[in-house]
């Protein structure tokens, strides 16, 4: 472990009034990958737990009968639990602008005393004005575009006299579904690097303005202590991981889920088209293999947790297929994620991958500092 040169420690991340020891912030992977679990375990080690919302209710007992009511319940517990259990540390959640009940998750998460609410899958347009009086919730959108992230400025400012309290940009080696047009997830202008440094330019006249700052947050594809370093050097406030985070114990994916993780090569990793029309990675396996011959029809659909959902048309239930996933019955579901998981070896506590990635980026800032000595 490298010593505490302050020239070589990993900043803390100051978003609103939260803020994490270190720069790191746990993805939100829906369908009961993270939970409070998770979240509180990534709080305590000294990063920004997220949890969560989408089909967050699935583990409660009459999820099928009353899905929407088992939804906002486990919501509000999750939070409530992750909190109690973080040590003090910031817990954010995950909540994406297509839901069905945007606005009743956004209340409820604020209300049950969230930190931190990130938002993407759509521009948060009207995030702002769902927060309840009184409450301190941070509000981070998700972007792929500095364009994005000028016009929620622009529009947070003229509608609600705020702005962000921070973005995270997204780019196409992240997990799950992508917000990319399927035909540019492998151009260079549309890399998590080249995007970072768009953000952060189009975000500067608006903290110049206002006096304040606005962090900019790197996610896609990030997986070392090094990666980590490099965005923090290029102006980033920290980054976003959720694939390594699946690979703890404390992840509440089952175990055949994360044994995927484990067994995953390069080669198994795909793009998909998702039924909800974005393109998304995931894991090669038996269940897209009969998807691809248009076996697999959906029989029910358990609660239409997408605006857009066209159930009817749609080849099968997204929701459902995630739910099977997360439970370990990958014949009838599959697994998503990162670009990176074929490097993935281990499972290891959420204490153990922090110290692993913060020695990573002690080593990496050490290397720099050494070799500006030398010239």
């Amino acid at each position: 472990m490298i010593s505490n040169n302050p020239n070589t420690e990993p900043p803390s991340l100051q978003i609103g009034h939260a803020r994490s020891r270190y720069p790191v912030i746990q993805g939100g992977m829906g369908v009961g990958i993270s939970m409070s679990g998770l979240a509180s375990a990534v709080a305590r080690a000294g990063g920004i737990g997220v949890v969560a919302s989408v089909l967050i209710g699935l583990n409660e007992k009459d999820f099928h009968k009353n899905p929407r009511e088992a939804t906002f319940r486990a919501l509000d517990n999750e939070i409530r639990r992750a909190k109690e259990l973080s040590g003090g540390g910031p817990i954010g959640v995950n909540i994406m602008v297509a839901l069905q009940d945007y606005q009743e998750m956004v209340r409820i998460s604020a209300e049950a005393g969230a930190d931190i609410i990130i938002s993407g899958a759509g521009l948060p347009l009207k995030l702002p004005g769902m927060i309840p009086e009184g409450c301190e919730t941070a509000l981070v959108p998700i972007v792929s575009s500095g364009r994005a992230a000028g016009l929620l400025c622009r529009r947070w400012k003229e509608h609600y006299d705020r702005l962000p309290d921070g973005f995270v940009v997204e780019g196409p080696k992240a997990g799950g579904h992508l917000g990319f047009k399927a035909e540019d997830l492998f151009k260079p202008e549309f890399q998590v690097e080249n995007l970072v440094k768009e953000v952060i330019e189009a975000v500067k006249p608006w903290e110049d303005a206002n006096s304040c700052h606005i962090p900019v947050v790197a996610a896609g594809g990030i997986y070392t202590g090094e990666d980590i370093y490099r965005f923090i050097k290029m102006g980033a406030a920290g980054v976003q991981m959720g694939t390594r985070f699946v690979a703890t114990h404390e992840c509440d994916a089952s175990d055949e889920f994360k044994q995927a993780y484990l067994k995953a090569t390069e080669d198994d990793v795909m793009i998909i088209k998702s039924p909800v029309g974005l393109p998304g990675r995931a894991l090669k396996g038996a269940f897209l293999e009969k998807m691809a011959r248009g076996e697999k029809h959906p029989k029910k659909c358990a609660y239409k947790c997408i605006k857009t959902c066209r159930y009817p048309d749609t080849p099968y239930c997204i929701g459902m297929a995630l739910i099977n996933a997360q439970r370990g019955n990958l014949g009838a579901g599959f697994v998503f994620c990162g670009e990176n998981v074929h490097r993935i070896d281990k499972i290891v506590s959420v204490q153990e991958l922090m110290d692993e990635l913060m020695d990573g980026y002690r080593q990496a800032a050490a290397r720099e500092v050494a070799s500006a000595a030398a010239v």
